[in-house]
């Protein structure tokens, strides 16, 4: 009789990484949207090397993983952060600057593929019910508010998206901690 071995997985969890990626440049560069600064290189710089690298980083990590839903939320979201920036800094360069249709029809694409991964997350946790919620309110906002070119819908939606990002925020703190101490220290 042939002897089984069976294989333990003992790297880290890649979740807490993309979450901070994601939550940290997601309330950036909403405070911006809220209208309470200019895009700057401060944001882009957390875009393409946080919300971009750090997330896509963590994607690939979780398809190790074999988590499906993990490593094409990352991987899809931090190639969001990339071509956000992208379509910021491509003007300097010759490319036409999107106008607010064209950036409607961007914001909202990433709107609709949000709602799918909205879907998923209803077999799940409430955080990440909440997250991924106000993640598809807040495309559907921006997208509203770049094909009306109404910066009060842009402003609300800021606000959305603080929210947003700080449940993501507490969502990997709260797999960290809980995770640190063996127990539910932070709920879910």
């Amino acid at each position: 009789m042939e002897k089984q071995y069976e294989i333990k997985d003992l790297t880290a969890n890649p979740g807490p990484l993309g979450l901070y990626g994601f939550a940290m440049t997601t309330v950036l560069l909403n405070i911006h949207n809220a209208g309470f600064f200019p895009v700057n290189s401060m944001i882009m710089g957390m875009g393409v090397f946080f919300g971009g690298g750090a997330q896509f980083i963590a994607g690939a990590l979780e398809w190790k993983k074999g988590n499906t839903f993990g490593s094409i939320a990352f991987m899809a979201y931090g190639a969001f952060w990339l071509t956000l920036v992208f379509t910021w800094i491509a003007p300097l360069f010759g490319v036409e600057k999107p106008d607010g249709n064209a950036m409607g029809s961007y914001l909202a694409i990433w709107g609709l593929f949000t709602f799918v991964n909205f879907i998923q997350t209803l077999k799940g946790h409430l955080t990440g019910k909440l997250l991924f919620g106000s993640l598809t309110l807040l495309f559907f906002l921006l997208a509203a508010g770049n094909f009306c070119a109404n910066s009060k819908i842009i402003s609300f939606a800021g606000w959305i998206g603080i929210i947003c990002g700080f449940l993501a925020f507490y969502e990997a703190s709260a797999i960290m901690i809980n995770t640190k101490y063996e127990k539910i220290v932070l709920p879910l």
